[in-house]
């Protein structure tokens, strides 16, 4: 029961604190990361096997090094193992950092404040918000909250419960690099491909529970009836799987067209139902925090199972 209960002061602390208000480990790792990248990215002559090559090399040297001093910290003392495995655990969790921001953004909409709401989905997407409008701001809200569900979550804690301390802090570091570099435009197609593709790795079994938690504590024959048509259509391995089942989960309809680094996109289509409002944040919050009742109440069950 010692994971569980690592799993349970985790969530408190995270429920409680939030994020650490200053230094930020993912901060530091962050700021590192972008200092390697400007080392080793390299001329714009260099070809793209000789550039993936550097995204390679980049990538484990940021990463390896943390992985392997957490495992080594925590494999002699049972004590030390429970304290900096608890700490890292709460440290790679986001369940109230998501809430915070969406609910932020609803506050904004409901004061009829489209500047400050623009300002506050800013701050959970990558696409343009300079000319969002209710609707789009909600749609935008809805798919952040349900996606990162799964990476500030439910992906974090099931690599815990795997490997332990190192694994989870593979998992945010790998999950972090994807976010910094996993994009498909010139500059990180190729320098990216390495961290996103581990990215991909890393959270297919972990994107597919998160789904299927989503179905049973929403609208379930209509979640899992999106998983199985819609999915597939999505660019990506695990967000259409996430994405489609939340929104059946809520009976919405999201995904079409929105605006990246000036380019409309034109997007599948997720879901079914009505077409999401400032309201509706609040119910992606509440599936989301259902749904981490359902994993500590599994797990807890799972654990007392095996004690007994």
């Amino acid at each position: 029961m010692i994971t569980e209960l690592q799993l349970l002061v985790a969530v408190l602390l995270d429920t409680v604190f939030g994020d650490p208000k200053r230094f930020h480990p993912l901060a530091g790792f962050g700021h590192v990361a972008l200092k390697l990248e400007s080392f080793l990215y390299g001329a714009q002559s260099i070809n793209n096997s000789q550039r993936k090559f550097r995204g390679v090399v980049a990538w484990a040297l940021v990463v390896l090094p943390l992985v392997a001093f957490t495992a080594w910290l925590t494999q002699d003392s049972a004590s030390a193992s429970l304290i900096i495995g608890t700490l890292l655990l709460y440290v790679a969790l986001g369940s109230q950092s998501l809430a915070q921001h969406a609910m932020a953004v609803l506050t904004a909409l409901v004061n009829k404040d489209i500047v400050q709401a623009r300002q506050q989905i800013q701050m959970m997407v990558s696409r343009d918000t300079v000319k969002m409008q209710d609707s789009d701001i909600s749609r935008a809200t809805i798919e952040s909250v349900l996606e990162n569900g799964n990476d500030a979550i439910f992906a974090a804690i099931f690599w815990f419960l795997i490997l332990g301390a190192p694994g989870v802090v593979l998992y945010r570091l790998a999950n972090t690099l994807d976010a910094m570099w996993g994009y498909r435009n010139q500059r990180y197609h190729a320098f990216g491909w390495f961290a996103a593709r581990v990215d991909d790795g890393l959270n297919w079994v972990p994107a597919r529970l998160t789904a299927l938690t989503y179905a049973l504590v929403g609208k379930t024959g209509q979640a899992l009836y999106c998983w199985k048509t819609q999915a597939k259509q999505w660019k990506g391995f695990n967000p259409g799987v996430v994405m489609s089942t939340g929104a059946g989960a809520l009976g919405l309809e999201l995904g079409g067209t929105a605006q990246y680094h000036g380019q409309v996109v034109t997007r599948p289509v997720l879901g079914q139902g009505a077409q999401p409002n400032a309201l509706d944040i609040k119910r992606s919050v509440q599936l989301v925090q259902r749904s981490l009742w359902l994993w500590l109440i599994v797990i807890f069950s799972v654990g007392v199972f095996y004690a007994v």
